[in-house]
């Protein structure tokens, strides 16, 4: 499997940067673990004979329908 993508800065709203290493661990270890969930179902997509386009696309949709439950 490929290496996750590299890690961003990470910032807050204000545009200051999240320098606290615990924070920045636990955002590592959660991009990690949705990296390999949506690889292993990404796969099996294709294994199961569905377009790779098409996962892709879904995929992507995924990730835009996520809500911000603190927003104010």
């Amino acid at each position: 499997m490929k290496p996750l993508p590299p890690m961003p800065r990470w910032v807050d709203d204000a545009g200051n940067v999240v320098s606290c290493t615990e924070k920045i661990k636990v955002m590592q270890q959660n991009m990690q673990e949705i990296y390999e969930l949506a690889q292993e179902a990404f796969e099996d997509g294709l294994l199961m004979g569905c377009q790779e386009k098409q996962l892709r696309a879904y995929l992507t949709e995924l990730m835009a329908t996520l809500e911000n439950p603190y927003q104010q």
